[in-house]
């Protein structure tokens, strides 16, 4: 690990690469007192929001084909089944259901090694590790909740 320390760590970095926008529709809710056969992290990562922990329709078919148990997901509203619920920025009622929607842009992550070309003194072009490349990626989650009210931050945008 010493090896892969920065020479300048106060240094503000830009990404090397930009790797997009990712939106992901969480369909999902999860049960926080049966949270912890998913990881044993939820418990202490999540703990203030017992009422209100999601994921991917995706994700829990994976889950169960692992064999965890179903009880602890329930299917939210979506559209589709009420045609009539909006985005949350949209809504003027703050106690009607709507899409709440929460961005995260992580600006700067190591993603992967660089390499560098050098040529011996025969012209023969090898490359070596020289580095490591930094990403940037964006996220935009999108989810259902029961009132605009607990969705304040979304009128922000």
């Amino acid at each position: 690990m010493a090896k892969l320390r920065q020479k300048n760590p106060r240094t503000v970095r830009q990404a090397e690469e930009v790797r997009g926008l990712e939106h992901l529709s969480m369909d999902v809710a999860v049960n926080f007192s049966k949270g912890a056969q998913l990881s044993s992290h939820i418990h202490n990562v999540c703990a203030e929001a017992k009422e209100a922990i999601y994921t991917r329709e995706e994700d829990v078919k994976f889950w169960l084909e692992k064999g965890v148990d179903g009880s602890m997901f329930e299917v939210l509203p979506q559209t589709s089944d009420l045609p009539d619920l909006q985005r949350c920025k949209l809504c003027a009622d703050r106690w009607k259901p709507c899409i709440c929607s929460y961005s995260l842009n992580i600006e700067w992550y190591p993603c992967m090694l660089k390499y560098c070309k050098t040529r011996d003194a025969g012209g023969k072009v090898s490359s070596y590790k020289c580095g490591i490349r930094s990403c940037q990626k964006g996220y935009t989650f999108d989810y259902y909740v029961p009132q605009k009210q607990l969705c304040l931050w979304d009128e922000e945008t």
